[in-house]
């Protein structure tokens, strides 16, 4: 039997974890980068590995300085159109998280050559080029290669002023920080896999994880922004805390403050949750203080995995109401305020959570 011939399957199916879920667990992750060999560092790397950043930066003059990242990952839904739109989403955030804009990006593909059809494939490929002509830019190559699971996902590339690059290890003492979108969409992944998400449930969850982040390079034009990250894979809480150890300072989450999917918030309650969400908690909870007094799904949605999350923006307290005109006006509705830096308090960097 040809591929052409073969029954329509769940692309699901062949994901162990799907989307920023099937992320190395951030305390492994660490071991495995604390043993990996140091690389050659020029001077015009401005950015490298060093605080678990989203992108590389490397200055290639007083005006301009590449942002190179990749990002793929296995499907988190079974339509293919929609999963190589997540994907491609969800790897461009990575620029616009260092105040960059996208200038071109390559494609990444693994697919089961035997279990997939060609249209199914091309099906994933499009939905990724329909976002790239979305944010202005070609899909100029990649690679393939046949593997068990699907994946599929963008190295993307992009420019920006040396002097507009936001790192997330520059937050400051007071900061406010600010998060572009609501949490939950783990846990509407893990609902649909359930069977249990209905179909307006499933356009809320693709609507989150297709809009473009473009909002990073207005927020990097504002001076008192001074660090950026987007919400990934290792949740709320472990970006908070990236930024909190890249920066030396204490991260604190107003928990009530939080932007919650109502959907995702129901599931939670029910016990709907991804194994990631798990993961994330045995990586990094021993530097979380005040999660003891969440309940369950509270915690679950702090460390929900987010496949093409928000921005999270650490700003001055007087830009904080710029910062949220910028996200409104480009149509990030329910950004909020969610926390703030403070100077450290004890012997290294930890998040607080206010319940």
């Amino acid at each position: 039997m040809s591929a052409i011939d073969l029954e329509p399957v769940r692309l699901t199916q062949f994901s162990h974890g799907g989307g920023c879920g099937c992320k190395i667990a951030p305390g492994l992750l660490r071991e495995i980068l604390a043993q990996a060999p140091q690389g050659l560092v020029p001077p015009q790397l401005l950015v490298g590995t060093e605080t678990s950043d989203d992108a590389a930066v490397y200055r290639l003059n007083d005006e301009q300085a590449l942002v190179a990242t990749t990002d793929f990952f296995t499907p988190i839904v079974d339509d293919p159109h929609d999963f190589g739109r997540i994907a491609a989403t969800n790897a461009i955030s990575d620029v616009y998280a260092m105040g960059a804009t996208p200038i071109l990006a390559l494609a990444i593909v693994g697919m089961p050559i035997a279990r997939l059809a060609p249209q199914v494939i091309g099906a994933v490929l499009e939905g990724g080029a329909s976002v790239c002509r979305e944010a202005g830019i070609p899909i100029a190559g990649g690679h393939s290669i046949d593997v068990l699971e699907p994946i599929y996902g963008l190295v993307a590339l992009g420019i920006a002023h040396p002097k507009r690059i936001r790192r997330n290890a520059d937050a400051r003492a007071g900061d406010v920080l600010v998060l572009g979108k609501p949490l939950g969409v783990g846990v509407l992944s893990a609902a649909l896999k359930k069977g249990a998400l209905d179909d307006d449930g499933y356009g809320e969850m693709v609507a989150l994880t297709t809009q473009l982040n473009r909002v990073g390079p207005a927020l990097a034009a504002i001076d008192e922004v001074h660090a950026i990250t987007d919400v990934t894979g290792f949740g709320l809480a472990g970006h908070a805390l990236e930024v909190a150890r890249g920066s030396r300072l204490d991260a604190l989450i107003d928990w009530p403050a939080v932007p919650l999917v109502d959907r995702a918030a129901a599931f939670a309650r029910e016990g709907v949750a991804t194994g990631a969400s798990a993961r994330n908690w045995a990586g990094y909870g021993a530097e979380v203080q005040g999660a003891d007094a969440l309940a369950d799904w509270q915690r679950t949605l702090l460390t929900d995995p987010q496949t093409s999350g928000g921005l999270l923006v650490s700003c001055a307290p007087q830009a904080q109401e710029r910062v949220l005109a910028v996200f409104r006006e480009a149509g990030f509705g329910r950004a909020a305020a969610v926390g703030r830096l403070a100077a450290v308090a004890g012997a290294e960097p930890v998040l607080r959570v206010v319940p």
